[in-house]
């Protein structure tokens, strides 16, 4: 019996923690709704809401506006990383569509303050996302109105060689009509621009047309200028 109360008595005293502060709430950041959509798929059409912006995870979405005489220009295509729906009007005046299975994150228009508190680093990215898409904007303004069809296809390809980060080779995600309604040419023009840049070596296509290797990116950078 001594031993008994000898151990009970070496045991350390129990802390009570009836009148500990508590710890204040971990402040919450606000996330992006994740939504995904098939190839063909809308995200938004012309004329609705502009309630929500959208950063790309994967997948490329173009967005484009149709003319009044049934023409469609391709205004941007977004890769990852992209962020774009931030308009300053309240309606929208593109039209955005999958081009492939894509990934993106919502986000509220209203809660564009608060996520910038919230989040500094995604403040970064929308001020980056937004100078950038104001950067290809104004590329994509002096393509259309001062390049041949050849300086077109060189700028575009290199374009996306750059943003895809795949260094000499480019996997299309879009479609050649795509690609003219982007450049402001027809399909037929892309269709030879590209046959050729292969018989003048600049580039070589695979069998599917789907991939494209810049054999000459010192060339096809001359033509870009």
């Amino acid at each position: 019996m001594q031993t008994v109360f000898a151990t009970v008595s070496r045991m350390p005293p129990v802390i009570s923690t009836a009148h500990t502060v508590p710890r204040a709430p971990r402040q919450t950041m606000p996330s992006g709704l994740r939504r995904t959509f098939a190839k063909g798929d809308a995200l938004f059409a012309e004329g609705d809401p502009s309630d929500y912006f959208y950063k790309v995870v994967s997948g490329t979405v173009r967005t484009s506006k149709l003319l009044s005489d049934g023409r469609r220009q391709i205004d941007a295509f977004h890769l990852a990383g992209d962020i774009f729906g931030l308009e300053n009007s309240k309606d929208r005046y593109f039209t955005a569509e999958a081009i492939e299975p894509v990934v993106v994150l919502a986000f509220r228009r209203t809660e564009f303050t608060t996520l910038l508190h919230a989040d500094p680093a995604l403040g970064d990215q929308l001020m980056s996302a937004t100078i950038a898409s104001l950067d290809r904007a104004h590329d994509h303004m002096v393509l259309l109105g001062r390049k041949t069809a050849l300086e077109k296809v060189a700028t575009f390809l290199l374009d996306l060689a750059n943003r895809l980060s795949r260094g000499n080779s480019v996997d299309l995600p879009m479609q050649r009509a795509d690609i003219a309604d982007y450049l402001g040419l027809t399909i037929e023009t892309v269709s030879r621009v590209l046959s050729q840049m292969v018989r003048d070596g600049l580039i070589a296509v695979t069998a599917a047309s789907r991939t494209i290797f810049l054999k000459d990116r010192a060339a096809l950078e001359l033509l870009a200028v």
